[in-house]
């Protein structure tokens, strides 16, 4: 079926108006009619080409709310009218290790992600959510709680569980000490959700004048990691540090931030770290640096259940797709 989306059709062309060809229904399916979408920096990243393995034309968007128009034969849990999201991913292959134990971010054979990937029963290219309609299996479709706001829930496709899966991960709860590096997309969900778990909750920023914002998004702490005095004064303090810094950076001077047996983990850089983590802080506390990739479905709709009881959502600022460049 025919459904206009805005795509780039190149590495440097502008998004523009663009007539995409979804698939049939498969029986599986569940058709839905794209309310909102969130402007990740993946999406920059992609259609930029940034990594050099973007397919285009691509129509980006991976945090996607939106209503149930039609399902398939085979669809039990959802219905017309149902609001519902689609994150980063659409498929996996079901059978591997790491999908059996719902960690499809992690599947052996590569999970499909929302745009830019090979479907894996059609091969055609899968396309995102800057577009009127998707179609999604419906073993990737979670379910919005009644009353969350629906534009501000979007982001918590991919900003919510990139940063509630290493919470959830590292058992975080009431007396956990938690602190987050750096107040973007993610770091203003990390705040949000260690503080509803019940953590004391630290925000390290290098940039004056966040104070306010990140108190109001959580922070019982504010720390300039540019203040050599303000990082001696937290040495040895937290179980888990969340990392959402998107590009190199020297990670070493948060390491003696981290209690014993604690752990900074990263969620925003894929890349290498410059300069090299020094070894001794790890052995002598036995701390560790570790990574986490969004998460699987299960523990993203278990976050979303969380974010409706809490009432959380991602600040947001609403733009038309018209504005999207």
């Amino acid at each position: 079926m025919n459904v206009l989306s805005y795509a780039a059709e190149s590495g440097t062309a502008p998004l523009k108006p663009y007539t995409l060809q979804r698939r049939a229904p498969r029986a599986d399916d569940v058709v839905i009619e794209v309310l909102y979408c969130g402007v990740c920096h993946t999406d920059i990243h992609q259609t930029r080409d940034h990594s050099g393995f973007s397919r285009f034309p691509m129509v980006p968007g991976h945090e996607v709310v939106g209503r149930v128009v039609r399902v398939g034969s085979g669809v039990t849990r959802f219905k017309a009218g149902d609001s519902v999201g689609v994150g980063c991913m659409v498929d996996s292959c079901q059978h591997c290790t790491a999908c059996a134990h719902g960690l499809e971010q992690h599947c052996e054979e590569v999970p499909t992600f929302t745009y830019g990937s090979t479907d894996r029963q059609d091969k055609t290219v899968t396309q995102g959510g800057y577009s009127q309609q998707m179609v999604v299996s419906d073993k990737f479709v979670l379910t919005l709680p009644a009353g969350l706001d629906l534009a501000g829930a979007a982001p918590l496709l991919c900003a919510g569980i990139s940063t509630w899966s290493p919470l959830h991960h590292w058992n975080i709860g009431a007396g956990s000490r938690v602190a987050v590096i750096g107040l973007g997309g993610l770091g203003h969900m990390a705040l949000k959700l260690a503080k509803a778990l019940g953590a004391d909750v630290t925000l390290f920023t290098r940039t004056a004048g966040k104070e306010d914002d990140g108190r109001r998004l959580g922070a019982d702490h504010i720390v300039f990691s540019n203040d050599a005095a303000q990082m001696a004064a937290v040495k040895n303090q937290f179980d888990l540090i969340i990392d959402t810094v998107p590009y190199a950076h020297d990670v070493n001077p948060y390491m003696g931030t981290l209690a014993n047996s604690g752990t900074l983990v990263l969620v925003g850089y894929f890349g290498p770290l410059e300069p090299p983590v020094m070894a001794g802080p790890l052995i002598m506390g036995r701390k560790a640096v570790a990574g986490s990739f969004i998460g699987g479905i299960a523990e993203t709709q278990e976050m979303l259940n969380f974010c409706g009881k809490h009432n959380i959502t991602s600040d947001v600022e609403i733009i038309n797709i018209q504005d999207i460049n």
